[in-house]
């Protein structure tokens, strides 16, 4: 089996790649922008059979240029939500998308590809409607669009098209999103650096770190992108988070305990560790009123219907996980932990 993975150089890309490589599939054509040069990182010990620029694929791709490719696994994108140049959103997430997926029809290729959960907005419900989609930024919008190009095609569709609307992933090979990597990461790194985690004090009636995510390890989405690859008839925009808020303080409390651990120390109740100094609530931004959403939750209604009942991780047991991780691809020089 023949496989794409764009973006493969990126945060999922390259946990997919690994994922396709677990199953036996090692004829993965990589496609990414390695501007960012130390990103070739991320593929350090997977097993690919070639690797494009972004730049060169995608019109040799709609030229028929690489024979029969069973699917294309679609990361690739702008997915700086805080990116406010509309042309270039419009044109990374939307018209290279759209591009993409009339090729792939065109060719009997399967397109399984990410869209996001900025696609709800300011909305208080996470169900994969119209009514419910209300996108703050360009970024949003951008995948908003392409979602409904592909709503609008579903019913016609040769072959099989999946979305996916990630909510809050964290897992390993984030680390060159800088900003926007997860609070996970940031976690691990200002307990690495200053013996203590920062969260959000109370605001709109949230208390001091309880507003809340759907934080989703990456492990787990990868699992369920490979669930539909070896599922063509399932197809339609799916939500991918676990289906369960936890706040902010969940995450900090699995972040330092699993850092104590790691140094020999015992692991501490909340309680000691904001008693203690280890996580401290600094006062809500004002840069932020307004503009924060204090709760997501993705339902997985849709993805339970069509037969996925994978299991998701819990914050305490993924960002453990995840520190140790981190802990051990300090030690690795070659950064392919």
């Amino acid at each position: 089996m023949k496989v794409v993975v764009t973006g493969a150089a990126g945060f999922i890309g390259a946990n997919i790649v690994r994922g396709l490589n677990a199953l036996g599939i090692v004829d993965v054509i990589a496609v990414d922008d390695l501007s960012d040069g130390p990103k070739y990182r991320n593929l350090l010990g997977a097993r690919i059979s070639d690797y494009f620029d972004k730049n060169e694929f995608y019109e040799r791709f709609a030229r028929g240029e690489f024979g029969r490719v069973e699917a294309v696994m679609h990361e690739g994108a702008c997915s700086d939500t805080m990116e406010h140049d509309g042309r270039f959103m419009m044109e990374t997430n939307y018209r290279c998308s759209k591009t993409l997926l009339d090729a792939c029809m065109a060719q009997g290729t399967r397109l399984l590809y990410a869209s996001s959960a900025a696609t709800y907005g300011a909305s208080e419900t996470f169900r994969e409607e119209p009514e419910f989609e209300r996108p703050l930024n360009v970024y949003g919008y951008s995948k908003l669009l392409f979602d409904n190009v592909v709503r609008r095609m579903l019913p016609s569709a040769p072959h099989q098209v999946a979305g996916f609307r990630y909510f809050n992933v964290y897992g390993p090979r984030e680390q060159h999103k800088g900003r926007m990597a997860s609070v996970a990461y940031h976690h691990y790194q200002q307990f690495k650096a200053n013996g203590q985690v920062r969260l959000f004090s109370e605001y709109r009636g949230y208390g001091p770190g309880q507003q809340e995510r759907d934080f989703v390890f990456v492990d787990d989405l990868v699992a369920v992108k490979l669930w539909f690859l070896q599922h063509p008839e399932a197809r339609g925009i799916f939500n991918l988070g676990t289906g369960r808020a936890q706040p902010f303080n969940d995450v900090a409390l699995a972040s330092v305990n699993a850092a104590l651990s790691l140094r020999g120390e015992p692991t501490r109740p909340m309680a000691d560790l904001v008693r203690d100094g280890l996580v401290e609530y600094i006062d809500f931004p004002q840069a932020l009123v307004g503009k924060y959403q204090c709760h997501t939750q993705a339902d997985l209604s849709r993805l339970r219907a069509v037969g996925c009942d994978h299991v998701f991780t819990d914050v305490s047991a993924g960002v453990d996980r995840y520190v140790r991780w981190l802990h051990a691809s300090e030690s690795d020089p070659t950064g392919s932990v």
